[in-house]
């Protein structure tokens, strides 16, 4: 019985190692393709191979930072304590509210300006908006998540000594993780896309590789065709190794 899920399982491992490669690849050896292309592209190979790069790192580096935060948040908007509660309600309203682009230069302008003795780059004030920015819709899935645990299961290991944070931590986390997995992995594919606003305070990724090449070409048919290709092939990898994360993670729940 247990034979045809171990096989799964171990399907589901060589699918996400097979993205995880295949975006390595792709980010490495971008150039080599692009480079036998008519100008404007093949001159510009190396620079659309270093924007994409920036463009994942800026999507892992803040995507990463911004789960944390989404748990934290989820934790504090469902929290009794009107001090943890309220703040946290607060952030995710404003941050729902309010444009990523205004976001990115607030964090940028607007933050050096009130505080003068901060000194943030172009490329950490990006990581910053945009990890404030997707850590509160993480927030939001991951509330949902936590909710859709049965009360019971926490009530049960309780009963087993657990204590509140041990409870969350080992049977509420996990479960919630997987309830929320597929609109996590939507806001990281979002944010994936929407890491192009980084262009509008300096940020050298894809998009505003993009930019410079039709700025210098005036070529934008085939350069903005090559961006978007770009784009299109790092968010189906990303999709194809969250499809198998998914897939793997309930494969285990119902073991």
């Amino acid at each position: 019985i247990n034979m045809p899920r171990a096989e799964k399982s171990s399907k589901q491992h060589l699918l996400m190692a097979g993205a995880a490669v295949c975006l390595v690849i792709f980010l490495w050896l971008m150039a080599l393709p692009l480079q036998w292309l008519p100008a404007p592209i093949g001159p510009a190979a190396q620079q659309f191979a270093n924007g994409a790069r920036t463009t994942v790192l800026l999507t892992l580096i803040s995507g990463a930072i911004g789960l944390i935060i989404g748990v934290l948040a989820a934790m504090g908007k469902l929290s009794n304590n009107p001090f943890i509660a309220w703040p946290s309600r607060f952030y995710v309203w404003v941050i729902r509210g309010t444009p990523l682009l205004v976001q990115i230069l607030f964090v940028y302008l607007a933050l050096p300006a009130m505080f003068p003795e901060l000194k943030l780059s172009d490329f950490n004030s990006a990581i910053i908006a945009l990890a404030l920015n997707v850590g509160a819709y993480n927030a939001e899935a991951m509330r949902g998540g936590i909710l859709a645990v049965p009360q019971g299961q926490v009530y049960a290991a309780q009963s087993l000594g657990f204590t509140p944070l041990t409870a969350f931590r080992h049977v509420v986390l996990p479960q919630a993780v997987r309830i929320s997995l597929p609109s996590l992995v939507n806001n990281i594919v979002s944010l994936l896309k929407d890491s192009s606003l980084a262009y509008a305070i300096g940020v050298v990724e894809l998009s505003m590789v993009g930019n410079r090449v039709q700025a210098e070409s005036f070529q934008p048919v085939p350069v903005f065709i090559t961006v978007a290709c770009g784009y299109l092939i790092l968010t189906t990898t990303l999709t194809w190794f969250s499809d198998a994360l998914e897939s793997e993670l309930n494969t285990h729940q119902r073991r």
